[in-house]
């Protein structure tokens, strides 16, 4: 059973509610190794001094912040951690906002949140009030010395805290080469283009996709170890429709 990685309280007003954090999510990722063709053995990075041309110790190294060239800022990670300021063990909410209104763009990390043992009925309370509300919880949560923005709001029967990326760590589309539209679509493509989606309509069930890559490649690996032949198949190019209306009409009749 996953433990949790932090523990503390979720603080609104004077309102605290212990609560425990536990990731939502982990990483199915197919890991390879660095391995030296010729012998099959596993590569080694070693850290090397480039003026004493030597080995050097991990305790022998600091965190350095080039302030000019090849002049650095050597930090520990305690005058790190004291950028953050107090630590504290909760996760202070200071506003509450239309849970719609938040842009799953700024979604980071998905964690989900569970009651300590004396804080169940102030867990429900709060799930209750931003269920009926239909608002999230906005508020600061300090994790690995690290300060975080971070969402608070209802998944289903429980309450889930996503950190947050801030503005300025999305790119304005402007700063973007992309192609202008000059011609505007006609009522008729759009009324097909319309029709299109509401013919491939469902309801969203996350369960109904997979990981295939990651099957993919294990099958792969799979066959190889076996001895047999891998080939990489062609790159096939989509060709832009000539006619549009033709392949919105082809598109309609095969949904």
């Amino acid at each position: 059973m996953p433990r949790s990685i932090w523990n503390g309280a979720i603080a609104f007003g004077l309102v605290n509610v212990p609560v425990k954090v536990y990731s939502a999510t982990e990483s199915k990722t197919v890991s390879f190794q660095e391995v030296h063709a010729k012998d099959g053995s596993r590569i080694e990075h070693r850290r090397i001094c480039p003026n004493e041309g030597k080995e050097i110790d991990y305790d022998d190294i600091v965190k350095g912040f080039e302030i000019s060239s090849g002049k650095f800022v050597e930090l520990t990670d305690d005058e790190i951690a004291a950028a953050t300021g107090t630590q504290t063990r909760s996760v202070d909410v200071d506003h509450f906002v239309p849970a719609g209104e938040v842009d799953p763009d700024f979604y980071e990390r998905t964690y989900y949140l569970g009651a300590q043992d004396k804080g169940r009925d102030a867990y429900a309370l709060l799930h209750a009030a931003l269920a009926k509300t239909e608002r999230a919880g906005v508020g600061r949560w300090v994790f690995h010395n690290r300060a975080r923005t971070v969402v608070v709001r209802v998944l289903d029967d429980v309450l889930a805290m996503h950190t947050m990326r801030f503005a300025e760590s999305l790119a304005d589309p402007s700063s973007f080469d992309l192609p202008r539209v000059s011609k505007k679509p006609s009522e008729k493509e759009i009324k097909m283009a319309s029709a299109l989606v509401e013919g491939l309509h469902t309801t969203f069930d996350p369960g109904d996709y997979e990981d295939s890559y990651r099957k993919d490649v294990l099958a792969l690996i799979k066959r190889k170890a076996q001895g047999k032949n891998i080939e990489a198949p062609a790159d096939v190019e989509p060709d832009a429709a000539d006619d549009l209306l033709a392949a919105l009409e082809a598109s309609l009749a095969k949904a």
